[in-house]
Order: C-alpha cells, then sequence, then structure tokens
C-alpha cells in the first residue's frame, strides 16, 4: 500500500507540474508561434514520448524541432530528478499532456510509427 500511495503522490506533484509547464515547451513567444505554426500545418508532429519529430522538412523545422527538444530534454531530466522516476516516464506524461492540449488536426507519432491525426 505504501508504494501505492507513494506512487499517487509522485503523478499528482508531476500533473500539477505539468499545468505550469506545457506552456513554456516551446520556449519564447515568436518561437512558440512559428512552432504552432509549423504544427498546424503539418510539418512538425508529436510523438509518444514527449518529445516533436518533423514529419516534412523546410520553413526551419529540423532547427526548431531540435532547439524545441533540447528545452523539453532540460523539463523532462529536471523532473525525473525530483520525481525519483526515468526520463522516459516524464516525456510520456508530457505528451499525453500535448495531446490533450493539442487541437484538432495536430500530428501525432504513436509508439508504432504510425502517425495519427487529432
Amino acid at each position: 500500500m505504501q508504494g501505492d500511495k507513494s506512487t499517487l503522490g509522485r503523478r499528482f506533484v508531476l500533473g500539477a507540474a505539468l499545468a505550469l509547464m506545457v506552456g513554456a515547451l516551446t520556449g519564447v513567444p515568436a518561437l512558440a508561434q512559428s512552432f504552432q505554426d509549423l504544427r498546424a500545418s503539418g510539418a512538425i508532429g508529436e510523438a509518444f514520448d514527449g518529445y516533436a519529430r518533423v514529419r516534412s522538412e523546410g520553413r526551419g523545422a529540423q532547427s526548431l524541432v531540435d532547439t524545441t527538444n533540447a528545452q523539453r530534454r532540460t523539463i523532462y531530466q529536471t523532473r525525473a530528478q525530483e520525481q525519483g522516476i526515468s526520463v522516459d516516464q516524464v516525456g510520456r506524461v508530457y505528451a499525453k499532456a500535448i495531446f490533450d492540449k493539442a487541437q484538432a488536426g495536430d500530428w501525432f507519432l504513436l509508439e508504432s510509427g504510425k502517425w495519427i491525426q487529432k
């Protein structure tokens, strides 16, 4: 039972942190706007692991994805260390939050390698 309470506590704290951090995942406002524009166009998608992926080259998509993923990796590593869980677990929790907040039509890469649209 104690392990269950500890796991629930970690999930609660991680969930609360998500509310504050999901908006910060794409960086400064201009960068965020470009990221959102590329995501809306389908050039950038989100993945099951909490990281962005390029779906089609051009318009600086790879550079923007690299910058965004570096910022996310820093956040995930910090959260993982604070919560005593793996970076992979943190990324997957964030992936769910990103999916939940995404617009209809945004693309998501499943673990199977298949792209789906929300």
